[in-house]
C-alpha cells in the first residue's frame, strides 16, 4: 500500500486570485444568459462565448501558481471590461473585478511575503538554540 501524497501548499496570492477567477466565471455565466434573454447577440454567439470565456477563467484560476498565470489573469480582466461592448454594465462591473483583482495581487503578494518572513525568523531562532 503506498502512502498519500502530501498537497502542496498554496501561497496566500495564489488562493485570492483563484477565488476572484471564481467569482468571474460565476459572473459571466450569468453575462452569458442576459446577453442571451436580452438577444444582444446570437443565442450560440452567448452561450458558446460564454463556455469559453468561463473556461479560460477556470485555466486561469488552475495557472496562478506561475507568473505566467498571473499574467493570463490581468489578460482576462481586460477581456471582462470589454463585455461592456454588449453590456455597457459590464465595464463598471468590469472595473470592479479588475480593482478586486488587484487588491488580492498586492494583498496577497505581502502575505505571503510576511508569511516567509516569520518563517525565517521561527527557523533562525531554532537553530540557534544548542
Amino acid at each position: 500500500m503506498s502512502t498519500p501524497r502530501a498537497r502542496r501548499e498554496r501561497s496566500a496570492s495564489e488562493s485570492l486570485l483563484s477565488i476572484t477567477l471564481l467569482l468571474e466565471a460565476f459572473l459571466v455565466f450569468f453575462v452569458a444568459l442576459t446577453a442571451f434573454s436580452l438577444q444582444v447577440v446570437s443565442p450560440v454567439q452567448a452561450l458558446i462565448g460564454g463556455a469559453v470565456l468561463v473556461a479560460l477563467l477556470a485555466l486561469a484560476g488552475r495557472a496562478v501558481r506561475n507568473p505566467a498565470g498571473r499574467w493570463f489573469g490581468w489578460v482576462l480582466q481586460l477581456a471582462i471590461i470589454a463585455l461592456g461592448i454588449l453590456l455597457p454594465l459590464m465595464y463598471i462591473i468590469g472595473a470592479g473585478f479588475l480593482a478586486l483583482w488587484a487588491f488580492c495581487f498586492v494583498k496577497g503578494r505581502a502575505l505571503d511575503a510576511a508569511k516567509a518572513a516569520h518563517l525565517d525568523v521561527s527557523t533562525s531562532s531554532t537553530t540557534d538554540i544548542p
